[in-house]
């Protein structure tokens, strides 16, 4: 058994010495504490990464890292929210539309649902907070005593109101019974109000006037869209949109007006929800129009065009899936803008007054994943810190002693000069 234990012994990596041998320095002394100090904030920082769930049986979790991956999007069938907040300083709400459209086909024109618009003055004040779409409050009308019947009579009493549609009947017992539906009977024909004057729906409600009253007046329009996760665009122009022989137009002749002011600023444009980290170049943007009547375009791929001058901002949003710690996943997305420039040549066509994003998607999608260092990551890093300041002080000590001692020796020959 001693035979056994003494071939063990033999093994000692780490020989002991008598203390009386042991030569203590200052400078030692010096390299040990600094070694120390290095040793405790390279410890302190690696325990901010890490976790010391396995040590404790407690959730500690003081930081943690963030693992980014890149992988081919294969989803089928969703759809793409995007939500946004633009200013129109010199538009106002009355003539402001939202339309929505993909290269599927599907086309959403004149958005009301999920939409709230803010009248502003020329000061950035809020006159009014006014609801788009279902569950939104009527519009206040000034209704006549007796208001014109399908038939060409006046309204009697206990009869039954059914306006006239003025020719955009799709039935022959269609009825039209305010402005709104009046204008929607045209948009469906493809056809364009006039003068509204001459609607009798639209001459009771006030709608010249409306638009007269709010005249100076600037619109703040936020909300969302959900649209099929493919390419499309969604832009804001003046007028009720209409399609005419494959064209989409914009019913402008109603306003009675040569020119408007499309300047904007985009407070929020963002494709999905927020998750941690993410940057939306948009945001804050802000643009003066100095031409009398021009078209913005937002390539997302987001692209700006306006008489006699071009340009165009190329926006690529990238699907992005985040998932944090607890395993709770965020469907969002990116995008990235480069803007293009040229000027245009004189005498071109004018073109449709709005603002205009074109998106497309990457087929690239991006994965971030929260996630905690293990405990024995966390062990092994800790060693490494002792071990390497350990050895690295005990190298520059030894450097350090020796080299004292050499200079001692030659001194006390008389050969250091």
């Amino acid at each position: 058994m001693d035979n056994i234990m003494g071939k063990i012994r033999s093994l000692d990596a780490y020989p002991k010495i008598n203390e009386d041998f042991y030569s203590r320095t200052l400078p030692g002394g010096v390299i040990t504490l600094a070694s120390s100090i290095v040793m405790l904030l390279l410890f302190i920082s690696e325990l901010s990464r890490s976790s010391l769930k396995s040590l404790l049986y407690v959730c500690l979790y003081l930081h943690a890292v963030t693992e980014t991956k890149l992988v081919v999007d294969t989803s089928r069938g969703e759809t793409l929210r995007i939500n946004f907040d633009v200013t129109f300083p010199a538009l106002p709400c009355s003539i402001l539309s939202l339309d929505a459209m993909d290269i599927s086909g599907e086309r959403h024109l004149d958005v009301k649902h999920d939409i709230i618009k803010k009248r502003i003055d020329s000061h950035g004040n809020v006159i009014e907070t006014r609801q788009e779409g279902i569950g939104a409050p009527k519009v206040s009308s000034k209704i006549i005593e007796k208001p014109l019947q399908k038939h060409g009579g006046r309204l009697e009493h206990n009869e039954t109101y059914c306006g006239s549609c003025f020719g955009a009947e799709a039935s022959d017992d269609e009825c039209c019974n305010s402005c709104e539906e009046v204008r929607e009977a045209y948009r469906n024909k493809g056809w364009a109000v006039s003068n509204p004057d001459l609607i009798d729906q639209c001459k009771r409600e006030g709608f010249l006037q409306r638009i007269k009253d709010e005249d100076g007046e600037g619109c703040n329009i936020y909300g969302f869209l959900e649209v099929n996760k493919v390419a499309g665009n969604f832009h804001f122009a003046p007028g009720k949109s209409f399609d005419h022989a494959g064209v989409h137009m914009h019913d402008l002749l109603a306003f009675q007006k040569d020119s408007f002011n499309i300047s904007h600023k985009i407070n929020r444009l963002a494709f999905g929800e927020y998750f941690p980290g993410v940057m939306n170049p948009l945001d804050g943007v802000q643009w003066t129009q100095e031409t009398p009547s021009g078209m913005y375009q937002y390539f997302v791929k987001v692209s700006l065009l306006y008489m006699n001058n071009f340009q165009s901002l190329q926006i690529v949003v990238v699907p992005t899936v985040y998932t944090d710690v607890s395993g709770h996943i965020i469907q969002s997305n990116q995008f990235s803008v480069t803007e293009h420039f040229r000027s245009g040549q004189v005498g071109q066509l004018q073109s449709l007054p709005g603002v205009f994003f074109f998106y497309d998607l990457s087929p690239i999608k991006v994965t971030f994943t929260e996630e905690h260092i293990s405990f024995l990551h966390f062990l092994t890093s800790v060693c490494a810190i002792v071990g390497g300041v350990f050895t690295v002080s005990g190298i520059l000590d030894s450097f350090i002693y020796h080299g004292q001692r050499a200079i001692k020796k030659k001194m006390e020959i008389g050969k250091f000069s």
